[in-house]
């Protein structure tokens, strides 16, 4: 009577033998996959990094002009602060008054 009985199936999450030994690979391959996803992401460029490299600066702008949604939001905003960090300075110019006042 022993032969007739069926087999019952296996509930591991990673089998180690059997018929379903293929999953172990696949699963080490998901693993390495997702840790790579998981990687350093592309450095951000900063307002300051921006600042620094009028040349890059220029060619961002014009993107973000062009195409803002593949950009994206965040990026284009700090482009433009740069911007007006270079154009305008970073603030911190001292006020200095004409020595005559103006006559009008």
């Amino acid at each position: 009577m022993n032969h007739l009985r069926q087999r019952r199936p296996s509930y591991h999450l990673i089998p180690t033998r059997g018929r379903n030994s293929a999953v172990k690979p696949i699963m080490l391959i998901l693993l390495v996959a997702l840790l790579t996803a998981c990687g350093k992401s592309k450095p951000t460029e900063t307002v300051d990094s921006l600042v620094a490299n009028p040349e890059h600066l220029k060619e961002l702008r014009q993107q973000c002009k062009k195409d803002r949604v593949t950009l994206g939001d965040e990026l284009c905003n700090r482009v433009a602060e740069a911007t007006n960090r270079q154009f305008l300075g970073n603030g911190k110019a001292p006020y200095t008054p004409p020595k005559d006042a103006p006559k009008f």
